[in-house]
């Protein structure tokens, strides 16, 4: 006989109240259930008051459950990405699509004669306390950087890396020992644009006074056989400007004179003279150049002394040293008649350019 409350006949044997498998007992209807269901059933109330159907289909943004917080994050997104595509086209350092090549390098050497014998002493400290050299100061701290600030077009890192670039150029081209005693090309080289490397090479392998390939005009090396370096003291004295000549290209220009203690080669017991060097230099550079740490060389200007104007040499300078004269010797004239540059330039150092001893 069955309990109270049992149906008729006892409890099934799979346990169910009303008998036979229960095929949605495992079946949770949970809010996630609800919200997938593809019908919706409207309210007694709503189906009283608005006289709808009683179901309704889902759309499938409801279906899917799309928060609003999703809409709003997805909003966000877009917004961000287009403010980025945005200020990558409106951004004033923007890299151009393209580079435009360097320039060759315009140069002129001008040979400074001295007046008479060139003045010696036994010391360079005695001869640069007695000329205009006496307040310069010693190899690279002579060549200072100048305040910098960002242009309408370069961030301030930018310019200070053109003015930090223009400066390696002139200490290692003017005061590196290597380099002066004609042992050396390549710490100048490894600093040019890559369009003015072919135009420096040929500027080595075949020197010529025609204002391009002017191996002096590159850098300062005087010939090992005549004369070397007496002190390791370079007394240098300059500036450098920034200016930006476009949207894509920051100048450096460099005005620096550069005096050299010299006495002739292998003679410990010569008398020790100076040699003056004045170099104007004018360096480009574009976004690419600033990159990697390199330059474009404009054009360079140098008047060296003293020196024989009869030496056209445009390979090493060979400097009079101490006690010698500038001789008789003149340069070969220029014919106008003909294409080639101009070589017959020449100047002479004034008296109060040599120290008075």
């Amino acid at each position: 006989m069955a309990g109270l409350g049992d149906p008729p006949g006892g409890t099934p044997e799979d346990g169910s109240p009303g008998g036979g498998e229960d095929e949605y007992r495992s079946t949770v209807f949970d809010e996630s259930f609800v919200r997938a269901a593809r019908l919706e059933e409207f309210s007694a109330r709503q189906r009283l008051t608005d006289h709808a159907p009683a179901v309704r289909r889902r759309t499938a943004l409801r279906r899917a459950g799309l928060s609003r917080q999703a809409v709003i994050l997805f909003v966000l997104i877009a917004v961000a990405v287009g403010t980025a595509l945005y200020m990558g086209v409106r951004h004033p350092y923007q890299s151009p699509a393209a580079q435009r090549p360097a320039e060759p390098a315009r140069m002129t050497v001008v040979p400074l004669a001295p007046q008479g014998r060139v003045p010696g002493a036994a010391d360079a400290e005695r001869l640069y306390a007695h000329s205009p050299a006496a307040d310069f100061r010693a190899a690279a701290k002579g060549v200072p950087l100048p305040d910098h600030r960002r242009t309408a077009h370069f961030s301030g890192d930018q310019v200070l890396s053109a003015l930090t670039t223009a400066k390696h150029y002139i200490v290692r081209s003017a005061l590196d020992p290597d380099v002066l005693g004609g042992r050396e090309v390549r710490p100048v080289r490894v600093l040019l644009d890559p369009d003015q490397l072919g135009q420096f090479d040929e500027s080595f392998e075949r020197p010529a006074p025609d204002g391009w390939h002017t191996a002096t005009g590159w850098l300062v090396r005087f010939d090992p056989a005549r004369a070397e370096l007496a002190d390791a003291e370079i007394r240098v004295r300059g500036s450098l400007r920034f200016t930006e000549r476009d949207a894509s290209t920051l100048e450096v220009t460099a005005d620096h004179t550069m005096v050299y203690p010299l006495r002739p080669t292998g003679d410990d017991r010569a008398e020790t003279s100076l040699f003056t060097v004045r170099r104007e230099l004018r360096f480009r550079f574009d976004r690419e150049d600033l990159r990697l740490h390199r330059t474009q060389l404009v054009a360079s200007r140098v008047q060296a002394g003293p020196l024989s104007c009869a030496d056209r040499s445009a390979d090493r300078l060979r400097p009079l040293l101490a006690g010698r004269t500038a001789g008789t010797g003149a340069p070969a004239g220029t014919d106008p008649y003909t294409e080639d540059t101009p070589t017959a330039l020449c100047g002479t150092l004034a008296e109060r350019a040599q120290p008075k001893v």
